[in-house]
């Protein structure tokens, strides 16, 4: 029940008398009623039961495998490592010919001014 004017026009003081009412309305009555709601709560309780063993052997069962996991991951790393060394051992006489015929036949200018000025300097 309202006690002003002003709570009778907040919607939201609406809507909570009329949940407060529907709430009323449902609560069981007598034995029968007492007894579902007591069975409800208790498969509810063995359902969120049931759940939480669940995590937490899912969560040890990942914790046990990490071990596994990671050696696996540094096997895997360690092949990767080891073809990058492979494929830059085998190209690197071959990159080193390379670079060193690009700077052999590479292209050089001079100027003549420039050496001229230095000579005479020293």
């Amino acid at each position: 029940m309202p006690h002003n004017d002003r709570e009778q026009r907040n919607a939201a003081w609406q809507a909570a008398n009329q949940w407060r009412a529907r709430a009323a309305q449902t609560r069981p009555t007598g034995l029968l009623g007492s007894i579902k709601l007591f069975f409800i709560w208790l498969a509810v309780g063995a359902l969120m039961l049931v759940a939480v063993l669940l995590g937490l052997v899912f969560m040890l069962v990942g914790w046990a495998m990490m071990p596994f996991l990671r050696r696996k991951m540094n096997k895997r790393m360690d092949e990767i490592r080891a073809q990058q060394a492979q494929d830059i051992g085998s190209g690197s006489a071959q990159s080193q010919e390379k670079t060193s015929q690009h700077t052999l036949e590479g292209h050089y200018e001079v100027k003549s001014g420039d050496r001229h000025q230095s000579d005479k300097s020293s």
